[in-house]
């Protein structure tokens, strides 16, 4: 009997000791996760089209570059008749780390090639490393399936701009996206 009475004090020891490990344990993990609030900077938002940034003058630099970016603003679902909308958005992406890109010209065309509209009525730039984007709505069927966006741009050193679109949509319950990307335009 005594042995029996050694062994329930020994475990309960232990299983006290275990709990007492455990409390001490939660308790210093909830402290380490809980982190110091710092001072953080407001990141500013861009969401409207336009830029505050325009370039004086209507002087259009001779090294000016056409660049044609596909959008589908809705695409064929099983039938030609049955269609599905989607969100498209274009965006333009400055890749120098030193110099600006100017974009004289973000014009959008629907599929039978007649102008949809003009998102800027004078050249605009964008610094080093900055990006602009802008996003036909789901329910914006003015596009059609072969529209596209034509960029004018230009710079004072040679860059490399990415000019690509972003589709996004839904069948059902699944959802699926896509990319393009622009194509320069020579000669024209």
């Amino acid at each position: 009997m005594i042995g029996k009475y050694r062994y329930g004090i020994y475990f309960y020891a232990i299983e006290n000791s275990l709990k007492s490990i455990a409390v001490v344990l939660v308790l210093v993990l909830l402290s380490m996760s809980c982190k110091r609030p710092e001072e953080e900077k407001p990141i500013p938002v861009l969401d409207e089209h336009t830029l505050n940034r325009r370039v004086d003058g209507n002087a259009v630099d001779p090294l000016l570059k056409q660049v044609y970016v596909p959008i589908y603003s809705d695409i064929y679902n099983q039938t030609r008749d049955s269609r599905t909308l989607l969100t498209a958005t274009l965006s333009i992406r400055n890749t120098s780390l030193k110099d600006s890109l100017f974009i004289s010209k973000i014009d959008y065309y629907n599929t039978g090639g007649d102008l949809v509209r003009s998102y800027i009525d004078q050249t605009i730039y964008l610094r080093p490393m900055e990006s602009i984007d802008y996003v036909i709505e789901q329910q914006d069927n003015s596009g059609g399936s072969g529209a596209n966006f034509i960029i004018d741009w230009y710079a004072k050193r040679p860059l490399n701009p990415l000019f690509q679109a972003v589709m996004v949509g839904g069948l059902g319950a699944q959802a699926f996206s896509f990319t393009t990307e622009g194509v320069n335009i020579e000669g024209e």
